[in-house]
């Protein structure tokens, strides 16, 4: 369920990222489609918390440094962990595939830290990107790590939405996955949430937090290169945090 009024704040915030410079009612009613009268109230709630203002009379307004200090504190408070993104950098640069860490959320995998490849045809992913955890190689690798308990858990959260013919769409199905990843090594996907997409992921475990590593991009590059990019994730994770992390979440945990 989606509360409108709390999205069109956030809609808004991504609204300047994107545009990066300074916008009037006007341009911020017509760019995001909005009536007058919402984006008047919206807007003037917005700058009256402190969160917006006119860096010049008349000219538009822009968000206040506030929104930068209070993401700065909270990503302080539970950074991600600096391992792990030395271990994304490492890959992605190795790879040159679109790297990223992902986190359990509900039912999804959500990317907490992205490296984009530089290719022209690549995959496109952003921090707070979410991924069907049923449905995706990062989400399987989060919920190997778990007890079987947990992941009944989550499994009572899922709808096991079919993609594709490649989605593995019961419980029965993603038990199945995280047995055959167990023995391979790895996890792997192809085009089960995205079509021509292929995907390899390793759990990563590093202090209390369940995390999982994911290198993706179009099956024609990537397909074929499934084993050489888990040596290599792995490679990466025994230098930043060790031998025993490798060798203790290989594939599917409990599964």
């Amino acid at each position: 369920m989606s509360v409108k009024q709390a999205a069109n704040v956030l809609e808004l915030l991504e609204y300047f990222s994107n545009r990066r410079s300074p916008a009037t009612l006007a341009e911020i009613s017509d760019d995001l489609g909005w009536p007058r009268s919402s984006t008047f109230n919206l807007v003037g709630t917005v700058v009256e918390l402190g969160f917006l203002y006119e860096p010049r009379p008349r000219a538009g307004y822009y968000p206040t440094p506030r929104w930068l200090t209070l993401a700065q504190r909270i990503s302080d408070a539970e950074p991600i962990p600096d391992a792990a993104q030395m271990i994304a950098a490492e890959v992605a640069r190795e790879t040159g595939e679109t790297t990223a860490i992902a986190a359990l959320s509900g039912a999804f995998a959500m990317f907490m830290h992205v490296r984009e490849s530089g290719h022209a045809v690549r995959y496109h992913a952003q921090v707070g990107d979410r991924v069907p955890a049923h449905a995706s190689s990062v989400g399987r690798a989060i919920l190997a790590q778990l007890t079987p308990e947990a992941r009944q858990a989550i499994y009572r959260k899922m709808n096991f939405e079919r993609y594709s013919q490649t989605t593995p769409a019961s419980i029965e199905r993603v038990e199945a996955e995280l047995r055959a990843a167990q023995e391979r090594g790895y996890h792997q996907s192809e085009s089960e949430y995205i079509p021509d997409l292929a995907g390899v992921s390793l759990p990563l475990k590093i202090g209390d937090r369940a995390l999982a590593i994911v290198v993706a991009g179009p099956l024609s590059r990537c397909l074929a290169r499934r084993q050489e990019t888990a040596t290599l994730i792995k490679r990466a994770i025994a230098t930043h945090v060790g031998g025993a992390q490798v060798a203790g979440s290989s594939g599917g945990g409990n599964g």
